[in-house]
């Protein structure tokens, strides 16, 4: 296999990731903002609800800022700093289920890191 033919399906590899991501963030997102379930949900943590404004609109603005090339590298990074800000909330509260956070934080990373 050729160099150009393996750099080649990396890149369409690593732009299914952006979009994956980003799509699947995106809808998350706009759910954990603005469905009432899931204000009563976060609620129920006793923590502040201006840490879920912070985490969704964090998430939102990455994922809309992810599937735009021009700034898909950005929306990676500030996807990548929401979720690690998740995860230390999570791990303080006593709440381990942190695995889908992991997962999403080295798909932001891997985009951040092979776009650039």
């Amino acid at each position: 296999m050729t160099t150009h033919n393996t750099e080649a399906r990396m890149r369409f590899a690593l732009t299914g990731l952006q979009w994956c991501l980003g799509i699947a963030i995106l809808i998350e997102a706009t759910l954990f903002l603005f469905q009432s379930g899931s204000r009563h949900q976060f609620g129920s943590t006793h923590m502040p609800n201006t840490i879920r404004l912070i985490l969704g609109w964090g998430e939102l603005i990455g994922a809309l800022l992810l599937l735009i090339p021009q700034t898909a590298v950005r929306g990676a990074w500030l996807l990548l700093l929401t979720f690690m800000l998740a995860i230390v909330i999570h791990l303080m509260h006593g709440m381990p289920n942190i695995g889908s956070l992991v997962i999403y934080s080295a798909a932001a990373w891997a985009v951040a890191w092979g776009k650039a």
